[in-house]
């Protein structure tokens, strides 16, 4: 076991899996996480365990809240709706599938996760495509596609400050607008093209060319994946320590060497981050820190969307593993046009996420963090969603036993845009390291998040041995 002693701050994805790749490598980790479970926003729940106060406080923690359900909120918990179902706090589906990144560093601790996969359908006001694309359409843009998403790393930070918008002028004729258009939105969750990097959107996209089909959802849910990790974290030596919020990072002499937690101090050689980067200054003085990265870290915003949730007691089976984008022209809202997913692959049996007599739907639009929270832009997108279900399962409010609708403003911690920038994973501060995703790696939410762990790995294992 490595002298290094190694304090990891927060228990989402990020830092589950920097503990498990810290500790292959043989050092000592404790995770601190203030909530009662691990996963951070990529958390699940189960519906059978959960009443309506702990379901609201636990939306709380994570800038979340109900905007809408059906029947009222009360209902639901008092009649137990919510029984048998596994549930995600907000919409994550996952780039890449099962060859995406999480399955590769899994691999490295002798682990693998069970996909659901589902190529992506459009929904038009007539009905849908499915695929998006034919087998025609791929033929006509594939050179096209090819030459900009197996661009070369010196091509992809030349574009970098290149907005979609701008490569949308250039190369968006046809169906290749459509796909750079809703593609882009869909895989960084922002609706402005004028804010969404070309070079980090490419990056992102390259999972979708390893072999898998371009969205994949984990068997069991993201609680699964969680599972796994904190198994892992336990069985070799690791320490996680639940409900354990930490006060405070003490640095001195330009090196974080210890944190309060519990109001007691403790020593460690190397502390790691994983909160939301904007909350950094909560528990670490910014005394210590130039002005220049204090105001770049606080002028960092994340993505929101409004998610939906929908129960049916029947479901058209055609549809049933399926995933649909829709996109809604000319709107009030930031970027105009905007989009959103609907993904049935949480309506298959083998996801595990509902009774037997039962189909669970996901879906999300995007939004920024301020529309999030707005009551009036929440009716028209939620409007929008309805809309979209109804055209691929008319009348499906008939069929209905409940429906959730959450409203989030941090779906990813930082948006990956071209005029705010997300931090380094190694800080100023000696010893003091960032994870997850809101930090420099690539990828967008959970992939950065898994990404930069591994970043952080190499990093410390490197300067250590």
């Amino acid at each position: 076991m490595s002298e290094k002693n190694i304090c990891i701050i927060g228990a989402g994805i990020g830092g589950l899996t920097a503990a498990a790749l810290l500790i292959k490598n043989n050092y000592k980790v404790t995770i601190f996480e203030k909530e009662k479970m691990v996963g951070g926003r990529a958390l699940s729940f189960n519906g059978s365990e959960i009443d309506l106060e702990k379901y609201k406080k636990l939306l709380e923690n994570f800038n979340m809240r109900i905007a809408f359900s059906e029947p009222n909120i009360k209902k639901i918990f008092d009649k137990k709706m919510l029984e048998g179902y596994c549930l995600d706090l907000g919409y994550h589906a996952i780039g890449g599938g099962v060859l995406s990144n999480l399955n590769s560093i899994l691999s490295e601790l002798n682990m693998h996760s069970e996909f659901l996969e589902s190529y992506v359908g459009l929904i038009k006001n007539d009905g849908y495509d499915f695929p998006f694309l034919s087998k025609t359409d791929k033929i006509k843009i594939l050179p096209n596609i090819l030459r900009l998403v197996f661009a070369s790393e010196k091509k992809l930070r030349k574009l970098d400050k290149i907005s979609m918008s701008e490569t949308i002028k250039r190369y968006g004729k046809g169906k290749m607008k459509d796909i750079l258009e809703i593609f882009s939105r869909s895989i960084t969750t922002i609706n402005d093209l004028d804010k969404i990097s070309t070079g980090e959107m490419l990056r992102a996209q390259k999972n979708l060319y390893k072999g898998s089909k371009p969205v994949g959802y984990p068997k069991g849910g993201l609680g699964n994946i969680t599972k796994k990790l904190r198994k892992y974290i336990l069985d070799n030596g690791g320490k996680i320590k639940l409900e354990s919020k930490v006060e405070k990072i003490i640095i001195e002499n330009n090196k974080a060497h210890a944190i309060i937690v519990d109001n007691k101090k403790q020593e460690f050689d190397i502390i790691i981050s994983n909160i939301l980067i904007q909350n950094l200054f909560t528990i670490a003085d910014d005394k210590h820190f130039k002005n220049n990265y204090i105001n770049d870290i606080k002028a960092l915003s994340g993505t929101g969307s409004l998610c939906a949730y929908h129960s049916l007691k029947s479901i058209n089976h055609e549809l049933i593993g399926k995933t649909f984008h829709f996109i809604e022209r000319n709107t009030n809202f930031d970027g105009k046009d905007i989009v959103g997913m609907i993904d049935f692959m949480s309506a298959d049996k083998d996801a595990g996420l509902s009774p037997n007599d039962s189909y669970l739907v996901q879906s999300y639009i995007i939004c920024t963090p301020n529309e999030a929270k707005d009551p009036e832009a929440l009716k028209k997108l939620k409007g929008i969603i309805d809309k979209n279900l109804e055209i691929l399962l008319p009348n499906y409010k008939e069929k209905l036993n409940w429906a959730l609708y959450p409203t989030i403003w941090h779906l990813d911690g930082v948006a990956k845009t071209i005029d705010k920038q997300k931090p380094e994973i190694k800080t100023p501060i000696k010893n003091l390291f960032l994870v997850g995703d809101c930090v420099k790696s690539p990828g967008i939410g959970f992939n950065c998040a898994i990404n930069s762990a591994k970043i952080l790995s190499k990093e410390i294992t490197n300067n250590n041995s």
